[in-house]
C-alpha cells in the first residue's frame, strides 16, 4: 500500500510542478474589435469586441480583455471560453494566461472543463498546458456518463484521463455511492482506485475497505484490506472480497467470515462465494457453521456449506457436503453429507451417518431429524439401525432393527419404536446399599429378537421394553450370555471419530 500511496504522491507533484519546456511560439497573438493602449501602462493593450487570443495551438474568446505585451500575460475579462483542442474547452467568467508558463487560471460562478464525455465544473480552475493538467483547491463537481464525483480538491489530467481527488471525496450514480478522502478516477476505464477508509452505498448493501477499486459502469468493487460488507441482516470480513452491488454477486478469500444477524449463525471458511441471481452462497476450505442456541451452540464443520434462499430472500435450504462433524454440549454427529430443509424443518444425514447423545451411539444408513419450535421431536433411522449404550469397556446395550422412529419432547426421548427384525442385548442393573452407599449391581442380561419392540425412556434413561410379533427373549445370568449374543452384527464402537469438543469437528479421521 506503500507503493501505492508514493506513486500517487510523484504523480500530483508531476502534475503540480510541470517540467521545464520551450514553447514553439512565445508571443501570444490577438484579434479585436477595439484596441487602445493603457494610459499607465505603455507595455498594456486593451482590448474590446469580439477579442480572441491565440497561443501555441490555443484559442481563447473573451469580450474584453488586458494583454501585457512585455510579460506576455493575458487577461480576460467576461465570457471566457478557452479552446485547448478539438475536445478540450474550458469556460468561465475570467481568466489570466500566462504565455511563458503555458498556464490558465480561470474563474467564475461556475468555471466549466469540457473534456470529451468528462465535465468538470469548479470556482477556480488552473489548466497547465505543458502537462495537460486542471487543478481545483476550493471545490469540484464532475460529470462522466452516469458517474457523478465531488471533492475539495482535485487534480485531472486530460492525456491520461485520470482525476485525482482529496478531501471529502464522493463519487455517486442512481445505484451506489461511494465516499472516501482520497481516490483516482479513470474517465476511460470507468475504475476509481482508493487507498483510504472508504465505504460504498447501494441499495441493499455497504462495502468498507481501506484499499481496492470500483468500477462504476459494472458496480464491481474489489476489496484487499479492511474489507467488510454489510447486505441486509448478514455481515461479511474477508481479507479479499470482489462484489457486485447490482447483482449481488460477490466472492471472498482468506479469514471468511458472515454473521446472519436474523437467523443467529455465523458462517467461516477461507473461501466464499455469494450468488443472489441464483439464490445460494456457500463457504469452503476449513468451512465452519455456528449456530448460536442461548449459550449452547452447535458447530458444524465440512469440506463446504451451501445456503440456499428463495426469490424474496427467505432462508429455504442448507447443504454441507462431505466429511460433515456436528458438535453440541448434548450431542454430536458426524456423516458424509447433510440437507436442511426450512420448509418442514427437517435435517436429513447421509452415507455412514453416526450420532452421539450423552453414552449413546446410533448409526443407520440415513438419518433424518425434525425440529418444532422446542428443539427436536423426531428421529427416523432407515436402514440396518444399531443404538448402543456403554455401561463398562467390556459391556454394552445394543438395539438392532431395519428402521427406527424415536419420539421425542423438547429434545428429550420419550419412546422408540424398533421396526422390523428387532433384537437386544440389554444388561440389567438393579440399586443395592453397600456400606450406606447405593451402588448399581448388575443382576443379568436380556437378550433375544422380536418382529418389533418399542423402547420407553425416562431421564435419558431406558425404563421399560415392549417387544411385538412372537418374541424369543432371555434372561442370562451375566456369567452365562452366550459369546455370540454379547456383540450383535454390525456393531461398531465409534469413540474415536466422535467430536468431543467444538475444535473437534476439525479433526481429520482415519478411517
Amino acid at each position: 500500500m506503500l507503493q501505492k500511496y508514493l506513486k500517487i504522491i510523484v504523480l500530483v507533484a508531476l502534475m503540480v510542478v510541470p517540467p521545464c519546456r520551450l514553447s514553439a511560439q512565445r508571443v501570444i497573438e490577438y484579434v479585436a474589435g477595439m484596441g487602445t493602449r493603457d494610459p499607465g501602462n505603455a507595455d498594456v493593450w486593451i482590448l474590446y469586441q469580439k477579442v480572441k487570443a491565440m497561443h501555441d495551438g490555443m484559442t481563447l474568446y473573451t469580450d474584453s480583455a488586458s494583454f501585457d505585451t512585455r510579460n506576455n500575460v493575458f487577461i480576460a475579462h467576461r465570457n471566457v471560453r478557452i479552446e485547448f483542442s478539438d475536445t478540450t474547452t474550458l469556460l468561465g467568467t475570467a481568466a489570466i494566461y500566462d504565455g511563458t508558463t503555458r498556464i490558465a487560471d480561470v474563474w467564475g460562478d461556475t468555471v466549466t472543463l469540457i473534456d470529451g464525455k468528462t465535465v468538470l465544473k469548479t470556482d477556480l480552475l488552473s489548466y497547465d498546458r505543458n502537462s495537460s493538467t486542471a487543478s481545483y483547491f476550493h471545490w469540484g463537481h464532475t460529470l462522466h456518463g452516469s458517474a457523478i464525483l465531488d471533492s475539495q480538491k482535485g487534480y485531472y489530467h486530460s492525456d491520461t484521463r485520470d482525476i485525482y481527488l482529496f478531501d471529502d471525496v464522493v463519487l455517486y450514480d442512481s445505484a451506489s455511492r461511494l465516499e472516501t478522502d482520497t481516490l483516482l478516477f479513470n474517465t476511460q476505464t470507468s475504475i476509481a482506485v482508493f487507498i483510504s477508509p472508504t465505504y460504498i452505498y447501494s441499495d441493499s448493501s455497504t462495502v468498507y475497505s481501506e484499499d481496492g477499486t470500483y468500477n462504476t459502469d459494472s458496480h464491481e468493487s474489489a476489496s484487499y484490506q479492511g474489507t467488510r460488507l454489510a447486505n441486509r441482516e448478514k455481515w461479511l470480513t474477508a481479507d479479499t472480497l470482489y462484489f457486485n452491488d447490482i447483482s449481488e454477486y460477490g466472492e471472498a478469500y482468506g479469514n471468511v467470515t458472515i454473521v446472519d444477524t436474523l437467523n443467529e449463525v455465523i458462517c467461516r471458511g477461507r473461501v466464499g462465494l455469494t450468488d443472489q441471481s441464483r439464490n445460494l452462497s456457500f463457504v469452503t476450505d476449513s468451512a465452519l457453521i455456528i449456530f448460536i442456541d442461548k449459550g449452547d451452540s452447535l458447530f458444524m464443520h465440512a469440506d463446504t456449506i451451501w445456503a440456499y434462499n428463495d426469490s424474496l430472500r427467505n432462508f429455504t435450504a442448507a447443504k454441507a457436503y462431505r466429511n460433515v462433524r456436528i458438535y453440541r454440549y448434548d450431542a454430536q454427529a458426524v456423516c458424509d453429507s447433510l440437507y436442511y430443509s426450512a420448509s418442514d424443518s427437517t435435517a436429513t444425514l447421509y452415507y455412514s451417518p453416526v450420532v452421539w447423545y450423552d453414552e449413546y451411539q446410533c448409526f443407520a444408513d440415513t438419518i433424518r431429524c425434525h425440529y418444532d419450535s422446542a428443539g427436536v421431536d423426531l428421529v427416523h433411522l432407515n436402514g440396518n439401525v444399531l443404538a448402543i449404550e456403554k455401561v463398562d469397556p467390556l459391556k454394552y446395550n445394543q438395539v438392532k432393527g431395519r428402521n427406527s422412529i424415536v419420539h421425542l419432547h423438547k429434545s428429550e426421548p420419550e419412546y422408540a419404536d424398533i421396526m422390523g427384525s428387532a433384537r437386544m442385548v440389554y444388561y440389567v442393573l438393579d440399586d443395592e446399599v453397600v456400606n450406606g452407599k447405593v451402588e448399581k449391581t448388575l443382576i443379568g442380561v436380556n437378550a433375544g429378537v422380536g418382529s418389533d419392540m418399542r423402547i420407553y425412556f425416562k431421564e435419558r434413561k431406558p425404563s421399560r421394553f415392549v417387544t411385538y410379533g412372537s418374541p424369543d427373549m432371555k434372561m442370562y445370568p451375566p456369567e452365562l450370555l452366550p459369546e455370540e449374543e454379547r456383540l450383535l452384527p454390525g456393531f461398531e464402537w465409534k469413540d474415536g471419530i466422535r467430536p468431543h469438543s467444538p475444535d473437534e469437528v476439525f479433526k481429520k479421521v482415519t478411517k
